[in-house]
């Protein structure tokens, strides 16, 4: 079973997004700040991360960067989801080695789990040859 951890400040979309998960088939756990987010990925080292930008403590490009040094965690593939919608953020993200980026707005959670799908699904492709 793939580990998804929710980097997510707003308990009620974090919850959305862990019950979807559950129901899709995934073991998914909850994060409510970016400082809480790097310590949970630094223990479980999840198969992926969806992480939010707008977190408290730190934010999500600082806990993307956190992620992306560390030799344990840099291969894992992090869902940028946010409202900040724009170009230089999206810029931002993906240049910090984001895997996708997607606006909280324009995806529903099944959307959101069908990408989660879909990154996973390359990146065992990828890591296979």
């Amino acid at each position: 079973m793939k580990k998804i951890l929710v980097i997510e400040d707003d308990p009620f979309l974090s919850e959305i997004y862990i019950t979807k998960l559950a129901k899709s088939g995934f073991a998914a756990e909850a994060a409510l700040d970016g400082k809480a987010g790097v310590i949970r990925a630094k223990a479980t080292k999840p198969d992926l991360i969806l992480l939010d930008i707008v977190l408290p403590k730190i934010d999500g490009f600082e806990v993307l960067m956190e992620i992306k040094k560390d030799a344990r965690l840099k291969m894992i593939p992090v869902i940028l989801l946010t409202n900040l919608s724009q170009k230089e953020e999206v810029e931002k993200g993906m240049g910090l080695g984001a895997s996708a980026y997607i606006i909280k707005a324009n995806f529903t959670p099944t959307a959101v789990v069908d990408k989660i799908k879909e990154i996973l699904c390359t990146t065992n492709n990828i890591n296979k040859n």
